[in-house]
């Protein structure tokens, strides 16, 4: 793997990020300089992580489990990251569940427990984040990761595109609040993505290969490519904004379950 030096010296939180999306997020920052506390609530699964990045030689990635929706925790995280390297320059707020149900019989705990994730722990994150940022005087950036399905319905994903939604209209108004201090923010939404998850269903390629204009479903590398853009210096005069990656499906929309 080829390293370079662009995120030389800048501190980053990743969370949800033991696998998939968010782990090739920390890695390919990682290769590119940045120190990366890579978080999951699976603690063998963060370490694991934290321990491939590393074994290959590029990069500093520091496990970081734990509860990601926990304001307790997340403050230790921005803790952590502070005592490592003394700075935190990049969050990128990545963990959410998704918890399929029919919306007549969608269950309570099913929805409380989707807000708390998707948007009570990307909320309090960007807190945390934003206060130490402010405390240092120089800026950064934060990035959320949103979805397709907060542009677009997709049947039974009521509760969690609503919350993906939500999460860019918190981008929008976290301009207002953060533009003062230098800290950009943005979010990024990945469409049909081949990652652990969704390859433990035998036709995801295949059905997405289809209805997808480019031919196929995205890559994590597709989506780390785009999420390092948007923290990276080079987007500093972008914020408020939301990055669609989805090989076009948004243009048309077609349901997989009409395939």
């Amino acid at each position: 793997m080829m390293t370079s030096t662009a995120f030389e010296n800048k501190t980053v939180i990743v969370t949800g990020a033991g696998q998939g999306i968010g782990f090739e997020m920390c890695k390919q920052l990682a290769y590119r300089g940045a120190t990366v506390l890579l978080n999951d609530i699976d603690e063998v699964l963060a370490n694991d992580a934290a321990q491939s990045i590393r074994g290959e030689g590029a990069g500093n990635c520091i496990a970081c489990a734990g509860d990601s929706s926990d304001k307790d925790f997340i403050q230790s995280m921005v803790d952590l990251a502070v005592e490592k390297s003394g700075s935190l320059d990049i969050v990128i707020a990545n963990a959410g569940i998704t918890l399929f149900g029919d919306f007549f019989t969608y269950p309570q705990d099913s929805l409380y427990k989707v807000l708390h994730t998707n948007l009570g722990g990307t909320f309090f994150l960007a807190q945390a984040a934003a206060n130490q940022m402010r405390k240092q005087g120089k800026g950064g950036s934060l990035l959320f990761t949103s979805s397709v399905t907060g542009h677009q319905a997709h049947k039974d994903l009521a509760a969690y595109g609503m919350t993906k939604a939500a999460l860019e209209m918190l981008a929008k108004n976290l301009v207002l609040e953060l533009s003062p201090f230098k800290i950009n923010v943005n979010t990024i939404a990945p469409g049909a993505t081949l990652t652990e998850r969704t390859m433990d269903d035998p036709n995801y390629e295949a059905v997405w290969s289809r209805i997808t204009p480019m031919g196929s479903p995205a890559r994590t590398i597709d989506i780390a490519n785009a999420a390092l853009f948007l923290v990276s210096d080079g987007a500093k005069h972008i914020t408020g904004q939301s990055l669609i990656v989805d090989g076009g499906w948004t243009a048309i929309s077609p349901s997989p379950n009409e395939v």
